[in-house]
């Protein structure tokens, strides 16, 4: 489809740039005291967008000359990172590191990435997918270093910027290795060139998966490629590490998806739950490699972490790992499972920087001590923080035990070459109880109490029981979630499977 037929199927898009530059006018016209109003603008704008995702119907169609499509599996993606900068900009407004700064170009920053990730998500041409991941990146660095007076968000952009720079070049070296073997640019054509390639090629496409792994492994802060993200997360304002601990991975994730299934196997994982994709190229085994290293290393370095921001930063590599454990499965339902994982994260994890926020605001500090008599003092926020930890360990009855019991269902349902992975997934699993209890600890068994219970201010608690409730809820019934996402993905190609299995007992009866 040509660039001016394409428009009429991509109107949430250029909403989202609508609200984007009234965004950019509007904060000109306005006082820096009322530049918060640009956030609020932003939500109901991203709402509109939204609705009109919601409103497109599920057909597949390649847009812009074949280099970004518009699927099932995108509007799912754009829907999760629309939820997450609605959640992260309502925040926003409420966090004291930014008070002293004007917001506007904030918001707008936030709203740029967002049409970044969408398309990110929607990308099938390697210029498209190497352009959305820039787009996100530059944006990206300016948010970490938002807070120019403080040298440690300085710092966090420089290191920001160094390492992105570094392993975009990486990256954009390994596709043009792909490029030089394919000799186009298209996902689809890519594929069959790659397919009939003789076998003395496999070693200049395994380099090149490993340098584009560079790319994609730096969005997603996967080792040996996370070496930003401890500094970054501590340094930005924790509202933007909150952002960046969801959105970005999300899009990042949905971009992994797409490229190994459809550019290095046949698709076929693409097309149903039942179904697997089928491929020459050993990238399931690089990537299983990847993901016990990711998560291993992720849990382990964790422990020693006494700021709370560096330990849920190498929180985020862990869970990073416990996704990628599903893409060697190579099947709809590893998809699926990480589609799950990836809802249940986001309310967790904002969920849990949302308490950052609140205790910064309130003692102007992120060590563990900060949080000592938490529990008693702020009993709300203490039972909330409580709640996050246990679901980010993947304890029942949470959200987080659903999304690994997902995870490890699809391993399973992979066949016995895949137990090992499940094994691994679940001492991590246990690795990581002693820095998440950790903080229940000292919020509940150090420091005094204190007789004066206080509340968190009124946004600050609807949203943390906005994060708190489905991320309690969806441990115990995700039924609905399960099923619209299924449909979400495998709508127009792909029976929607029965409700009971959603249910605990459905997924251990389809495992044994």
């Amino acid at each position: 489809m040509n660039n001016l037929q394409s428009l009429s199927y991509y109107y949430p898009e250029l909403i989202l740039v609508g609200v984007i530059l009234c965004g950019i006018i509007y904060d000109l016209f306005i006082d820096k005291s009322k530049s918060g109003n640009v956030g609020i603008f932003l939500v109901f704008g991203l709402i509109i967008v939204a609705i009109s995702i919601l409103l497109q119907d599920n057909k597949v169609t390649s847009l812009f000359t074949d280099s970004i499509v518009k699927d099932p599996f995108s509007q799912f993606f754009k829907l999760l990172i629309i939820l997450a900068t609605i959640f992260v900009s309502i925040v926003s407004l409420k966090n004291d590191e930014l008070k002293i700064y004007r917001k506007g170009e904030y918001f707008t920053l936030l709203g740029i990435i967002t049409f970044g990730l969408f398309l990110m998500v929607s990308a099938i041409d390697l210029l498209m997918l190497y352009l959305s991941i820039e787009i996100v990146s530059i944006m990206s660095f300016v948010l970490a270093g938002y807070l120019k007076q403080n040298t440690r968000s300085n710092e966090a952009a420089l290191k920001y910027v160094v390492y992105g720079g570094f392993s975009s070049g990486i990256m954009l070296f390994g596709l043009s290795y792909i490029y030089g073997l394919a000799g186009t640019t298209n996902y689809f054509k890519v594929q069959q060139a790659l397919s009939t390639l003789p076998s003395e090629s496999n070693t200049a496409v395994i380099v090149s998966i490993i340098m584009v792994l560079a790319g994609f492994g730096y969005k997603i802060s996967a080792v040996p490629f996370h070496f930003w993200t401890p500094d970054v997360y501590e340094g930005s304002p924790t509202t933007v590490t909150a952002f960046l601990s969801v959105a970005p991975k999300a899009g990042a994730l949905a971009m992994m998806i797409r490229f190994f299934n459809q550019v290095l196997a046949d698709g076929g994982a693409m097309q149903g739950l039942d179904y697997i994709s089928n491929t020459g190229i050993p990238w399931a085994e690089i990537l299983s490699i990847l993901a016990i290293i990711t998560m291993t290393l992720g849990n382990v370095v964790a422990i020693q972490q006494g700021n709370i921001k560096r330990m849920l930063a190498y929180s985020s590599i862990a869970h990073a790992g416990y996704m990628l454990l599903a893409m060697p499965a190579m099947s709809g339902d590893s998809i699926y499972a990480i589609m799950i994982y990836l809802v249940m994260y986001l309310f967790m994890n904002l969920g849990a920087f949302f308490v950052v926020v609140l205790v910064k605001n309130k003692t102007g500090g992120e060590s563990l001590e900060d949080y000592e008599g938490l529990g008693w003092e702020m009993p709300t926020v203490g039972a909330c923080m409580t709640l996050f930890m246990v679901s980010l360990t993947g304890l029942p009855p949470t959200a987080g035990f659903v999304g690994k019991f997902y995870i490890f269902a699809s391993l399973i349902k992979g066949g016995e070459s895949l137990y090992y992975l499940v094994f691994i997934g679940g001492v991590n699993s246990v690795i990581s109880l002693y820095f998440y209890l950790r903080v229940v600890k000292v919020m509940y068994f150090s420091g005094s109490k204190n007789d004066v219970i206080k509340k968190p201010g009124r946004v600050m608690g609807i949203m943390l029981l906005l994060t708190a409730v489905p991320t309690f809820l969806l441990g115990i019934y995700w039924v609905p979630l399960a099923t619209w996402i299924q449909a979400q993905l495998f709508d127009v190609r792909d029976k929607v499977r029965p409700l009971w299995e959603g249910s605990l007992m459905g997924i251990m009866l389809q495992v044994l």
